[in-house]
């Protein structure tokens, strides 16, 4: 192949077609009619002497070579954009920027909410989207498609630079009138205990707690599930069930709901929150500017006094002496772990 001949918006039509594996929908994406879009298949099709894409009945499929450039041009283009990005000028009080982060409800509670509510203040052009974490989070920020993941250790990527966030513990909620669990709890009552456990999408995502009983032989009975984190304290109240929540989460709802806080009577290792970007965002003035306020919110956090509880002094804190190591040992029983 002729490099000269190859310019940058060919490799942007590429990875549209990579991605897209429709000559109509890729136009779309980087906005070129079908007619204009089909020349340039022909064209990168000459380039590279190969077919790209073939019709397989009604679809379109990728040839052995497209499927090896997929990760190699998208790789390419996010480091290109990167690099416009590091020598753009960026001012946040009036930039437009959008971000698009995969969190979790619990992450948005204890620490987005009040980042989105400085973030306003300070950057009133600047938009948020929040995704919900999916199996495939990791993917989509490697394809440009999040800018940032917020979750648990085990669950972000090795390959792209993360930032720790904070720590929580778990810690068992109950309702004020619940007739069985009082001030402490065997694991035996703690499971006979009718559940309400959160479970993600398709039911075969389960969450760090969950990863750790079910390594540990300990089976629950489950009474409720819920896709989120919030959910679970509110549903416990008027009820004999119990929610194994995170200790944060647990001292923010016993604010506003009748429930009691139970130690849980197993030592569980703590979760731990990563942030995670696209290495190719590294020196990214826009991304440096988020992380930072992202830090901002975890301090105003960690600083805060929990307050409003009267069971706090029961109630197992964070524990930092936990090696990561023993928290990433906890639950690998699946890699779709979500906190």
């Amino acid at each position: 192949m002729e490099l000269h001949q190859f310019d940058l918006n060919l490799l942007v039509a590429l990875d549209a077609l990579l991605a897209e594996r429709n000559v109509t929908h890729a136009g779309v994406r980087v906005n070129l009619s079908q007619s204009a879009m089909s020349g340039t298949l022909a064209r990168l099709r000459r380039l590279f002497q190969d077919q790209l894409l073939v019709s397989v009945g009604r679809r379109m499929v990728l040839t052995p070579l497209a499927q090896e450039l997929v990760d190699p041009v998208r790789e390419i283009l996010l480091l290109v954009r990167g690099a416009i990005a590091t020598n753009s000028q960026f001012n946040a009080a009036t930039s437009n920027h959008h971000f698009s982060i995969g969190v979790s409800d619990y992450v948005t509670t204890l620490l987005m909410a009040d980042m989105l509510r400085e973030a306003k203040a300070k950057a009133p052009g600047i938009t948020f989207e929040l995704r919900p974490i999916s199996r495939r989070a990791v993917e989509d920020l490697e394809a440009g498609r999040l800018d940032f993941l917020i979750a648990p250790q085990d669950f972000v990527s090795s390959v792209h630079p993360t930032e720790q966030l904070f720590e929580d513990t778990y810690t068992c909620v109950v309702w004020t009138g619940n007739r069985i669990a009082h001030e402490t709890l065997s694991l035996e009552q703690f499971l006979d205990l009718g559940h309400v456990m959160v479970r993600f999408g398709d039911g075969e995502t389960a969450n760090y707690d969950e990863q750790f009983l079910r390594k540990s032989k300990y089976n629950r009975r489950v009474e409720v599930t819920t896709p989120g984190f919030d959910f679970a304290p509110q549903l416990v109240v008027g009820t004999d069930r119990i929610a194994l929540v995170t200790t944060r989460l647990a001292e923010r709802y016993a604010q506003l709901l009748p429930l009691r806080l139970v130690p849980f009577p197993v030592e569980i290792p703590p979760l731990i929150e990563m942030l995670q970007w696209h290495k190719a965002h590294n020196q990214n003035p826009a991304h440096a500017w988020f992380r930072a306020q992202i830090r901002e919110a975890v301090s105003r956090m960690e600083s805060a006094s929990p307050g409003g509880s009267p069971d706090h002094s029961q109630v197992h804190r964070p524990r930092r002496q936990h090696k990561r190591t023993e928290a990433r040992s906890a639950g690998r029983a699946s890699s779709g772990r979500t906190g």
